[in-house]
């Protein structure tokens, strides 16, 4: 048990400067009333979000707005940054104790937060695999911000971690057209696991409903814009950080009366902020993964020992995922009832 005079012993990460990563010791103080010790089994990096962290791009003017649930520190750092862990309760009240759990918590070993803070983990949702957890959230909230309606004709630009999400729902909507579009042509293989048509940006059909910006480029904006119909929405889910956009807007923006609607995770989307609370949110995307398709985003693994090496693998493109998955093996994972897929336990 953990007490005053025998205190728990974590690891974190921390950006200590300015693309430079660091695992630092830190003592957990007692969990407290309605608080959990959580040891990690595994956790995910966002890459698009935890780059900029890493590189030190969080422009000033937002960083209090772009800090996570759990952050210590301060942009550009030193910060302990992160939002993507699942692991198993040690100790808490008793109802908790064992549970599996997702919490937007920064990369740790073992952590102390309120168990209002803990999502539990579905039994037919693979351990590992929860790790997807918050980015299937984000593309909850973007559904939620666009209201997609029967017989739309979509596209999602930008065929990464966050769009592929966004193109996995939409799979399963009643639409007259989805095409998934990137430049890279690598892309239509998991466009093909997810079940979804594939497009180079250039091939991409016109006249969309709505468009799901997510490629954080000029150019992918300046393309969904393109193919927006007349009076169309284009749901802008990028981060740009602190890189300018120009956009030429004297084309298709006015002359065809297009809207551009920022979507941005950290509060629920407007259309059911009065009826969803972000704890709901986060239950409602969890409770999604019991697809197994989602397994084709899980791109590779390293243990969490290896992991400042593996920001700066992914900061240089030398290890290429769309989400790399860190594992914490000194934990044992806890037994699982029998899932619906038992095939697609990791």
């Amino acid at each position: 048990m953990t007490n005053a005079n025998n205190p728990v012993h974590a690891t974190a990460y921390w950006t200590t400067a300015r693309e430079h990563g660091e695992l630092l010791p830190e003592e957990l103080r007692a969990p407290g009333p309605g608080e959990a010790l959580v040891c990690a089994l595994y956790s995910g990096i966002s890459k698009g979000t935890e780059m900029v962290v890493h590189n030190g791009a969080v422009p000033p003017r937002v960083a209090q707005q772009m800090r996570a649930p759990h952050q210590e520190g301060q942009f550009p750092g030193p910060v302990k940054y992160g939002y993507l862990s699942v692991g198993v309760v040690e100790e808490g009240p008793e109802e908790w104790k064992g549970q599996r759990v997702f919490c937007l918590n920064p990369h740790q070993d073992r952590y102390v937060v309120p168990v209002a803070e803990l999502t539990r983990i579905p039994d037919d949702v693979p351990t590992r695999r929860a790790v997807l957890t918050g980015t299937v959230e984000t593309a909850v909230n973007a559904l939620w911000e666009a209201g997609p309606r029967l017989g739309d004709r979509m596209a999602v630009v930008g065929a990464g971690l966050v769009g592929g999400m966004v193109a996995t729902l939409l799979r399963t909507f009643p639409l007259s057209r989805l095409q998934l579009v990137d430049l890279d042509p690598g892309r239509k293989n998991l466009a093909d696991a997810l079940g979804v048509d594939f497009a180079h940006p250039d091939d991409a059909l016109a006249d969309c409903d709505i468009v799901f910006h997510c490629s954080a480029s000029q150019e992918g904006l300046e393309r969904s814009l393109q193919l927006a119909g007349d009076e169309g929405d284009v749901i802008e889910m990028s981060w740009y950080a602190n890189r300018e956009v120009t956009l030429p807007l004297g084309e298709d923006f006015h002359a065809r009366r297009l809207s551009i609607r920022a979507s941005q995770v950290g509060v629920v989307a407007r259309a059911r902020r009065h009826r969803r609370t972000n704890a709901e949110r986060l239950e409602l995307a969890v409770s999604l993964l019991k697809d197994p398709v989602f397994d084709a985003f899980l791109t590779g693994s390293s243990p969490f020992q290896d992991l400042p090496e593996v920001v700066q693998g992914l900061a240089h493109g030398s290890i290429e995922a769309l989400c790399h998955v860190i594992e914490y093996p000194q934990h044992a994972e806890p037994q699982q009832s029998a899932p619906s897929h038992p095939t697609d336990q990791r």
